[in-house]
């Protein structure tokens, strides 16, 4: 008899005959939006890092480069920036609905920590995409934010030059900021996998309580249409944000 193997049956085991709680709501989509969102958020800014220039008297034309003269590319930064926003929002209803039913207790303690992870290095990518613009608030910001570390006890001060990779911030701290958020959000994807890992590892949490292991429904095809729905949605409120309300998340 024919038997699934290797890639094939991973993609059984996860997107078809997991078993699942038959009382599991559209809340415990926003978890795979947010999944979509990271996706979104790297496909676009490698788009976008095609035509940056990471220097203090170029950052800010290059932008201006992207949305005037590169084909398609505001289109590009609208949705970087708008997803971003997007992925934010998700996050933090995902966080609260598991902290409302309290999916942070054991066995699912792995799960809630690797997600907090997630969400901090999130926080981190945010902040230095926001610089790489180069304007007056992206200047101001940095200082600010990074100024905050001379706080730590002793070695403060050494995180902050490390940081700027000089005096002051400058030039070399633009470079570094661009390194680190386009590297974060690969590593970011790897916890994304690790975090679903734990999450079929242990199961889902459900507004009830109840044992996946005996009231349960495989995800296929009821709740893959689920999730196909809010990705729907998702994409829709994208194309709306970037299409008629582009600077309603004003900070890109």
């Amino acid at each position: 008899m024919w038997k699934k193997r290797g890639l094939l049956q991973i993609f059984n085991n996860h997107l078809v005959d997991y078993p699942s709680p038959v009382n599991v709501n559209y809340m415990w989509s926003i978890g795979s939006l947010a999944g979509i969102c990271l996706a979104i958020q790297i496909i676009s800014g490698v788009f976008l890092a095609m035509h940056y220039v990471p220097h203090i008297d170029h950052a800010f034309l290059s932008v201006e480069h992207i949305m005037r003269d590169v084909n398609n590319g505001w289109l590009f930064r609208y949705v970087h920036a708008n997803g971003a926003s997007m992925m934010f929002i998700a996050l933090y209803i995902h966080m609260a609905k598991h902290l409302y039913y309290g999916s942070y207790m054991r066995p699912r303690h792995g799960l809630w920590i690797t997600g907090v992870i997630i969400f901090l290095l999130t926080v981190i990518t945010a902040f230095m995409g926001y610089v790489l613009p180069w304007g007056q608030m992206s200047f101001w910001g940095a200082t600010v934010i990074t100024n905050l570390f001379t706080a730590v006890p002793i070695i403060g001060k050494f995180i902050v030059s490390l940081l700027w990779g000089g005096f002051a911030v400058d030039n070399p701290t633009l470079n570094r900021f661009l390194s680190l958020h386009f590297l974060l959000p690969f590593v970011l994807a790897g916890l994304s996998i690790l975090h679903l890992i734990l999450l079929h590892t242990d199961g889902n949490n459900n507004p009830l309580g109840i044992n996946s292991k005996f009231h349960f429904t495989f995800f296929y095809p009821y709740f893959l249409y689920q999730r196909s729905f809010c990705i729907i949605c998702l994409f829709s409120y994208v194309y709306d944000f970037c299409f008629f309300f582009p600077q309603r998340f004003r900070g890109c």
